[in-house]
C-alpha cells in the first residue's frame, strides 16, 4: 500500500486532518518579546506560525483541526483568546502578503509602461532614421527595440509566473483562518 504525507497525521471522526501542537501553557504559544502585550495583540511564536504554515501546505486540500495539547489546563478565557490571536496573526500575515502582491502588480504596470513607451520611442526614431544609413542610429534604434521587449517580458513574467506563490500563502493564511482550535491535556513526557 503506497503511503501519502496525510498517513503522517491522525485524523478525527469527522474524517478531519488532526494538526497537534504540545505546549506546557498558553504563553509558549506567543513570541518572548511581547510578554507585556495583551494576548489580543501579541505575535504568535514564530516557531508555531512556521509549524501550522508548514502542516497547510503539507495537507494541501485536506481539511484539519489545530489541536493544541496543555499540561496546564486552559481557561475558557485562554481558549477564546488563543483562537482570536491565531486568526488575528493569520489576518496580519494576509494583510502582508496582500501588500507585496498589490506591490508586485504595481511593478509589472510601471514595466509595462516603460516597455510600450521605450517600443513607441523606438518606433519614431527608427522610422526618424530610415532615411539615412546612420550607424549610431540603427544602434540606438536596436537598443531601444531589446530595451522595450526586456521590459515587457519582465512585466508579463511578474503576472504569470510571481503571483502564484502569493496567492498559494493567502489561501493557506485563510485555511488556518477557518480551522478549528481545540484543545486537550497534554499526556506526553
Amino acid at each position: 500500500m503506497k503511503r501519502t504525507i496525510i498517513d503522517r497525521y491522525e485524523m478525527n471522526d469527522s474524517r478531519q486532518v488532526v494538526v497537534d501542537v504540545s505546549v506546557r501553557s498558553v504563553e509558549d504559544l506567543f513570541d518572548r518579546f511581547d510578554r507585556t502585550a495583551p494576548y489580543l495583540k501579541k505575535d504568535l511564536d514564530p516557531q508555531f506560525v512556521d509549524y501550522l504554515i508548514g502542516c497547510a501546505r503539507e495537507l494541501g486540500r485536506h481539511d484539519f483541526v489545530i489541536r493544541i495539547n496543555l499540561a496546564v489546563p486552559p481557561t475558557a478565557d485562554h481558549k477564546r483568546r488563543v483562537q482570536q490571536s491565531i486568526r488575528n496573526y493569520l489576518y496580519y500575515l494576509q494583510q502582508i502578503e496582500l501588500r507585496e502582491l498589490q506591490s508586485m502588480f504595481r511593478r509589472s504596470l510601471a514595466l509595462f509602461g516603460l516597455g510600450l513607451g521605450l517600443l513607441t520611442l523606438a518606433i519614431v526614431v527608427g522610422r526618424q532614421m530610415a532615411h539615412g544609413d546612420s550607424v549610431p542610429g540603427q544602434i540606438l534604434t536596436e537598443g531601444l527595440t531589446v530595451a522595450a521587449w526586456v521590459s515587457l517580458w519582465q512585466a508579463l513574467a511578474n503576472l504569470i509566473i510571481e503571483w502564484q506563490p502569493h496567492r498559494r500563502e493567502l489561501i493557506i493564511c485563510r485555511r488556518i483562518m477557518a480551522a478549528p482550535v481545540q484543545f486537550a491535556p497534554f499526556t506526553g513526557s
